[in-house]
């Protein structure tokens, strides 16, 4: 499956004020403390594209996240394996006290460098409020939170509104849940707002050694760190886009952990390059085609019914993933708590269903726009929807875009693009919780991620229901509601999750990753 830049979530290409170009040395290290380690153990692995911003409290994407995971300390963090769960990282000790209340106590001895001291139950206070005061764009990861109370240097308890479940999931293990430094941030930003690429302070077992737009971050090892030695004296990330040229960067040697897509998958399990271990990995992102229920021409439902019926998906991933992917049921991912068994909609479709809906509409002639990222993937996508549209009589011309133009063109702050737009070749990205994979269907999202314009009061009313129930079975129950009345809008046909097979030189590294082949780079052991 080809990424597309940055490894983008739905947030990539929000502005976060990052100091983007040349290099950037590791804030408060003297020079000599981040001279690239030459002689010793380097790890070489493809970056998905350019960080935007290394400030966990604005995020834009994942690819930014496992570099955070290097350079900051968090509460708790993702098991690796093949098993969803987490553990504590930085918190000796985390208790649910109620539905609304969880007492945290750090561990002792986590410094911040520059001098910044040690990390204190005050500076979790700033590094979770802050997102809020902030009005980050990824706010909502921390849900319904009001406050942290600190109860002494060490412990704290963070407090929510109204139950927050999906905090476990989200919040503490992924992006805000990374812990800065108060003082150094302040000093930084003077308001507490986003440093963007410019980190005042670390507090991992890494760096930030050196970055380069368009070719690799560095990291190396931070000599304040007094935990758990990780396996590797430097950590080179190579920013490679497109995913079939990290494939033959990696057989020409240049990089040692990549990705590779699914239509490759077979060629190279049949024949895998020397000393190469290939791993096939679940994957949570979620492919669809997404029709704007505001614009004139599909402002009927029954032709976005028409549409949906005519899209044949075992055909769309044929042609797409070499049939190597798995036609998915909706918005959450097997696995996750809300999958649905099966979709409204089968997934061959009903070609003479689609031209009854189209009478219905009283529609012919129909001319469409399709647009959708410059990649393989997803203009093979378009192609195809375009040639099962045609069946019906439906009219398509295909918008090929880069993803700076892409994935601007659904939001309302970046002009009026959104009125034109009309069926696009979607994906997010999310994390092991559900509420992560509908809130961007919610109706405050419209004009920001809501591209197709969704508007429905249960779903929203469920969104909130969702997030404060504990029974898995219960809670599942509200998410496969959610995406019955998403598929019924007939605004989204639901296409895969695709998959995320990696490969690595077993003579460099044994490499460790999250159940869905992300890398958790501190883990990685050097051979």
């Amino acid at each position: 499956m080809n990424d597309i830049v940055g490894d983008v979530s739905r947030r990539a290409f929000l502005k976060t004020g990052a100091a983007l170009g040349g290099g950037v040395l590791a804030a408060g290290m003297p020079l000599s403390q981040v001279i690239w380690a030459a002689e010793g153990k380097v790890l070489k692995a493809r970056g998905t594209g350019d960080p935007t911003t290394l400030d966990p409290g604005f995020y834009a994407g994942s690819n930014e996240i496992d570099l955070m995971y290097c350079i900051y300390s968090k509460l708790t963090h993702y098991k690796p394996g093949s098993e969803w769960g987490w553990e504590l990282e930085a918190a000796e000790k985390m208790e649910q006290v109620d539905p609304t209340h969880i007492r945290f106590h750090l561990k002792k001895g986590i410094k911040f460098t520059g001098g910044y001291g040690e990390m204190t139950a005050g500076d979790v206070k700033f590094s979770f409020e802050r997102v809020i005061k902030h009005n980050s764009p990824v706010k909502l990861d921390w849900g319904p939170l009001d406050h942290v109370e600190i109860e002494d240097d060490y412990t704290g308890v963070i407090v929510f509104k109204t139950p927050y479940v999906a905090a476990w999931n989200i919040a503490f293990p992924y992006g805000v849940g990374h812990i800065v430094s108060e003082h150094a941030v302040m000093k930084a930003t003077g308001v507490g707002s986003s440093f963007g690429m410019q980190p005042p302070a670390f507090s991992g077992p890494y760096v930030l050694a050196d970055f380069k737009q368009n070719q690799h971050v560095i990291l190396t090892r931070n000599p304040e760190w007094a935990g758990p030695k990780p396996g590797f004296d430097e950590i080179q990330i190579i920013s490679i886009n497109d995913v079939k040229t990290a494939e033959r960067a990696y057989q020409a040697g240049g990089i040692d952990f990549t990705r590779i897509s699914l239509d490759s998958l077979a060629t190279f399990k049949s024949n895998p390059p020397a000393d190469t271990k290939i791993e096939e990995h679940p994957s949570l992102y979620r492919h669809w085609i997404g029709m704007n229920m505001d614009h004139p021409k599909l402002k009927d439902i029954n032709v976005r019914k028409a549409i949906q019926w005519a899209i044949n998906v075992p055909q769309i991933l044929d042609a797409a993933y070499a049939g190597q992917a798995e036609v998915a049921t909706g918005t959450v991912p097997p696995g996750i708590v809300g999958h649905r068994e099966k979709a409204v909609v089968p997934p061959e479709g009903d070609l003479a269903k689609a031209k009854e809906f189209l009478e219905k509409a009283g529609v012919s002639d129909l001319t469409l726009t399709i647009d959708c990222l410059n990649e393989s993937t997803y203009t093979t996508i378009a192609q195809t929807v375009q040639a099962q549209l045609s069946q019906i009589g439906i009219t398509t011309e295909i918008n090929v875009q880069d993803a700076g133009s892409f994935w601007t063109l659904g939001m309302e702050s970046e002009g009026d693009r959104w009125k034109e737009m009309q069926i696009t070749v979607m994906y997010y990205t999310t994390v092991p919780d559900p509420q992560y994979a509908t809130w961007e269907f919610t109706q405050g999202q419209i004009g920001i991620w809501n591209w197709e314009r969704f508007r429905s009061e249960r779903f929203d009313e469920l969104f909130a229901k969702g997030a404060t129930i504990s029974d898995p079975n219960d809670r599942a129950k509200v998410y496969q509601e959610m995406q019955d009345l998403m598929e019924e809008s007939g605004a989204y046909r639901f296409l895969t999750h695709g998959g995320n097979p990696v490969m690595y030189r077993t003579t460099q590294t044994q490499a460790v990753t999250r159940p869905d082949g992300y890398p958790l780079f501190l883990d990685f052991k050097p051979v």
